[in-house]
């Protein structure tokens, strides 16, 4: 799972956790505090369009968990929203009634705001509950008497209406933090995992090549290593040649190409430009791309004339849909090819005269 998918599902449930509680403190909790005090209010119609407010404001955060949708650009507005609900509540409550029952609005304005800015920076989150509260504080200053019943009910009311909504904002701070370590760590484990996957398979194609080597090369250089093989022999510099060839095969056959075949045979035909040999490779029609094994099948001939001619080679590579043939001619020895590996990979050789002619043609059954 990625960050933000581990980001994603934890947001949800600590946005459903807060609109529950949200809706308990404002619509349950906070309507039976303003029916119970309603006889007290100068103006209840000041207070039910402040609950009409924060309920618009907890009924739209439901839509958008149903849909999986944040409040975007509309975050600001709900927040002025939220705190003019606040200012219009206390500008109408009743001397001497802050931080009572009848002041429903302050325990409840804090989480309205809280289900809108849980997702966002905490600091963010503390401006708005600072703000709200030094709101209360300025009502209770400027419109109401203040004494010590009065300072005693806010200081010990604003330990949970500022304390509990700071503790959700923590939580989901900390949560938030724990889900991205977690998601990090997974999506280390996956690296590591695909590396020593990587590391694994690149062992096993390594063990595979010298399995593959082990046959022609090993031996020509045990006896190089051990002087049985002399290195002016011509029959023992031709077969260097081939074993040369054979292994650009065998590392080209690693790359990434859109045609295979004829970039292994390029790099056979490398070994001979190298050595002088004037060397021509044609190629006409489109074909699928054959399978390792019928590949190396295909290039054994004209990997071993390449490497085997004197001064000149042509090799042409015919396919179509369901064919493709490789032929050399070549100012070279007559060699012994191997039999093919795959069982619809047909050779023929010709020579005459010291030009030897080659032809593989795979033609899939």
């Amino acid at each position: 799972m990625s960050d933000d998918e581990t980001r994603a599902q934890l947001q949800r449930g600590l946005r459903i956790a807060t609109l529950i509680l949200a809706v308990l403190t404002v619509d349950v909790l906070g309507l039976i505090h303003l029916l119970q005090g309603l006889e007290s209010h100068d103006l209840p119609a000041a207070q039910f369009a402040a609950f009409a407010a924060l309920t618009a404001v907890l009924a739209t955060e439901a839509v958008l968990v149903v849909r999986r949708r944040s409040w975007r650009t509309g975050r600001r507005i709900v927040i002025a929203v939220v705190l003019a609900a606040s200012a219009l509540s206390y500008l109408t409550l009743p001397d001497g009634m802050t931080s009572t029952t009848v002041d429903w609005l302050f325990g409840a304005a804090n989480w309205a705001g809280a289900v809108v800015l849980l997702d966002r920076p905490f600091r963010i989150f503390l401006g708005f509950l600072v703000t709200h509260e030094l709101l209360a504080l300025a009502n209770l200053l400027v419109f109401h008497e203040v004494n010590r019943a009065a300072l005693v009910r806010f200081t010990t009311g604003s330990v949970t209406v500022f304390g509990l909504p700071l503790l959700m904002a923590v939580v989901a701070a900390v949560l938030g933090g724990i889900a991205t370590e977690a998601a990090r760590s997974a999506r280390e484990l996956e690296l590591a995992r695909t590396a020593d996957a990587a590391a694994s398979a690149a062992h096993r194609r390594r063990t595979q090549r010298f399995a593959e080597l082990s046959g022609t090369t090993v031996p020509l250089l045990t006896g190089l290593a051990d002087g049985s093989l002399e290195p002016s022999d011509p029959a023992v510099q031709r077969s260097c040649a081939i074993e040369a060839s054979r292994m650009r095969r065998l590392f080209a056959e690693t790359d990434t190409v859109d045609n295979p075949l004829l970039h292994e045979l390029r790099h056979c035909a490398e070994i001979a430009d190298r050595k002088g040999v004037e060397v021509e490779l044609d190629a006409r029609g489109q074909w699928p791309t054959p399978p390792v094994a019928v590949r190396r099948d295909l290039t054994d001939a004209a990997l071993t004339a390449l490497a085997t001619a004197g001064s000149w080679a042509r090799v042409t590579v015919v396919g179509s849909a369901d064919a493709v043939s490789v032929s050399v001619v070549a100012d070279c020895a007559e060699h012994t090819v191997p039999s093919p590996a795959t069982p619809d990979v047909r050779i023929e050789i010709f020579g005459s005269g010291g030009t030897m002619w080659m032809e593989a043609q795979w033609q899939p059954s």
